[in-house]
């Protein structure tokens, strides 16, 4: 009996699995961060276009800011770049950005032609920034509050649509709240 049984509530495991995992109208970028909520983990790095110089969200403190992971052989980073150009330009809130598993010349040689809308860019060669805040791939974008907790993540090419539906609110919230 056991043995005709547990294949079967095996087979039904599965299909209730692949029912939920392949649902099309799930959405990809509402995984949940673990940091929403709580302190954005501190870091200090090389710059991308100076290495002699560290870059670090503790100048950060006191601000709500987008912090912003990315590379250059990243394909959706390349379609967000305009946007984040675009956000830039309207000095709502800095942008800092995370060259994540990069080549420091490749990213530079990015920035320099396409443009920089980063108030600095920190260089992660080996990752352990990009693990220590729970990123899965670029692009991944957070919104930091005063208060150094992270408050929202947004996984996928950032756009102006998603910029002034998702972040807009959420920063004025932040800024209402004393945050």
């Amino acid at each position: 009996m056991w043995k005709f049984l547990l294949p079967f509530a095996a087979f039904v495991a599965l299909v209730v699995l692949f029912a939920f995992g392949l649902n099309p109208n799930r959405d990809i970028r509402a995984l949940p961060s673990p940091l929403i909520g709580k302190a954005a983990p501190i870091f200090t790095l090389t710059d991308v276009l100076d290495p002699a110089r560290q870059v670090g969200n503790g100048a950060m403190k006191g601000q709500v800011y987008v912090f912003n992971v990315w590379g250059t052989w990243c394909v959706g980073c390349r379609q967000e770049h305009q946007t984040l150009l675009a956000i830039s330009q309207q000095h709502v809130v800095p942008i800092l950005g995370l060259d994540w598993k990069d080549d420091r010349d490749k990213a530079s040689q990015w920035l320099t032609a396409l443009g920089n809308p980063y108030q600095a860019v920190a260089f992660d060669s080996e990752g352990r920034t990009a693990i220590d805040w729970g990123v899965y791939g670029a692009p991944e974008t957070f919104l930091v509050d005063a208060h150094g907790q992270v408050i929202f993540k947004y996984i996928s090419p950032l756009t102006l649509e998603v910029w002034e539906k998702e972040f807009l609110p959420r920063i004025e919230a932040a800024r209402r709240n004393g945050a």
